[in-house]
């Protein structure tokens, strides 16, 4: 079996993955909020993750890997959309979710095995609370329910932050109700006009790190094996995630492997609004940026390094793929991944290694590799069907159907330039021989593959057929 290495932001250093059952692989990530599209940072977690999803399906067996990602549904934020827009919140939440949802698979990422919503599990957030309560973990205090961070020794650990450190540098609203500047709430009273359920402590909802407490719980158990995210989230969301959960739970482990990735810039810079570099993934697909040359693009920067989105990159990555595709258009890819390739992903994930290693393979290898990372095949991207059709060439030189010609040759020409870019040259002649024989004559252009129809009337369609 491949021996996969990961780096665990606990321990800071990479470390052997070795699952708590092989035949039961478990992973959480932190999903997103919805109250508006996902932006192009949003996405570089669902890439990274979704490759190493795909690794540990491929190393542990489809069955044995169970991935849950959450939608937070329930925020002040999305409170303040519905109030802005009159919208109501439940249309809001559905709709953005959907989005996200669309925007990810346009990425290639596959949908974890769960998804669930943050109101789906109010009652285990309840119930949560007033264990944290009962075991002198969290203290309520007008109408809200606060975890005491002072009660948890380890608190920091994962940031590599002291309580001391955190609470003179603290920026936090400091409530007079909070018996600790860095006590953070866990549930908190509604008005009428704001979402709200039965609690002991008086109708109200949840604050936002306790959601991934009582969701990982439900659906993964007191003990699981990677919990991952951006590393903007280890800062108080995954440090208040281990504390309330290590508190309520102290026979589990949590999270035993914790994965961060680096953030996003663009073009350089810190993206934002006011700088006018702020994107969607919905804006880059709108503007015909294909969601594989997106993902290729992330996956050429290491997931813990900081990533630049360029359009020189863009471009670039445009490229590369184009030529893949052409490579690998028509031909049955390898039955097993590379070994280099699992070796590479098998490192911490190193996708930059990755593709500079598919770059050298032959076709058939290349095309096993490109499924691995999530790439689609050359036969099912649209942008590049329509660019080889292109500057496909078929010129009718005696009578007949010139349409019905180009529909018939076209398919083959591109296996034969595919089959010329793989060097398998052998398979290319004999494609040429039997056009011969019906008078088409082949040749290989910069613009492309070109055939020379010179009798319409001796196309054998039985042989065109099998040449496809």
């Amino acid at each position: 079996m491949t021996e996969i290495r990961l780096h665990n932001t606990k321990t800071r250093r990479k470390e052997v993955f070795t699952p708590l059952e092989p035949d039961n692989v478990r992973m959480y990530v932190c999903g997103p909020t919805v109250y508006d599209r996902a932006h192009l940072g949003n996405a570089r977690p669902v890439i990274v993750f979704d490759v190493l999803y795909r690794l540990l399906r491929h190393v542990y067996g489809a069955d044995h890997v169970t991935y849950v990602r959450n939608f937070t549904d329930v925020d002040d934020k999305i409170n303040a959309r519905a109030a802005a827009s009159g919208r109501p919140i439940a249309e809001i939440t559905a709709q953005t979710t959907q989005w996200y949802l669309d925007d990810m698979a346009a990425l290639g990422a596959l949908q974890p095995e769960a998804m669930p919503r943050a109101t789906e599990f109010v009652p285990q957030m309840v119930a949560m609370i007033a264990d944290l309560i009962a075991k002198g973990h969290a203290y309520e205090a007008e109408g809200h329910v606060l975890f005491a961070v002072e009660s948890y020794a380890e608190y920091g650990r994962l940031s590599g932050r002291s309580v001391d450190d955190m609470i003179a540098g603290a920026r936090v609203e400091v409530a007079p109700y909070k018996r600790n500047p860095m006590d953070f709430v866990l549930w908190k009273p509604s008005s009428d006009d704001l979402p709200g359920w039965p609690s002991p402590w008086g109708r109200g909802r949840p604050g936002w790190h306790i959601e991934c407490s009582a969701m990982s719980h439900e659906l993964l158990g007191e003990s699981f094996d990677i919990h991952g995210g951006g590393n903007d989230l280890m800062f108080p969301h995954h440090e208040n995630e281990i504390a309330q959960s290590a508190c309520a739970h102290p026979g589990g482990d949590f999270a035993r492997y914790w994965m961060h990735n680096e953030m996003l810039q663009v073009e350089g810079k810190k993206m934002s609004k006011s700088l006018g570099n702020f994107f969607t993934v919905h804006d880059l697909l709108e503007q015909g940026v294909p969601g594989e040359v997106i993902r290729f693009v992330f996956l050429s920067t290491h997931y813990r390094k900081p990533m630049d989105w360029t359009a020189k990159k863009q471009l670039a990555a445009s490229k590369k793929l184009s030529q893949w595709f052409r490579k690998t258009d028509g031909i049955e890819a390898a039955p097993t991944v590379p070994s280099r390739i699992e070796a590479a992903l098998a490192d911490d994930l190193n996708t930059h290694l990755a593709l500079s290693e598919m770059d050298k393979m032959a076709a058939a290898s290349l095309k096993a590799s490109m499924a691995m990372l999530g790439f689609p095949r050359a036969e099912d991207v649209d942008w590049f069907r329509e660019q080889r059709a292109g500057v496909l060439g078929v010129a009718l030189l005696g009578e007949g159907n010139l349409e019905k010609a180009q529909e018939h040759l076209n398919p083959i020409l591109l296996r034969w330039q595919a089959l010329r870019d793989a060097k398998d040259f052998e398979r290319a002649d004999s494609i040429r021989n039997v056009l011969s024989e019906m008078k088409v004559e082949l040749r290989s252009g910069k613009d492309g593959p070109q055939a020379t129809v010179r009798d319409y009337f001796r196309l054998d369609p039985a042989k065109l057929e099998a040449l496809k």
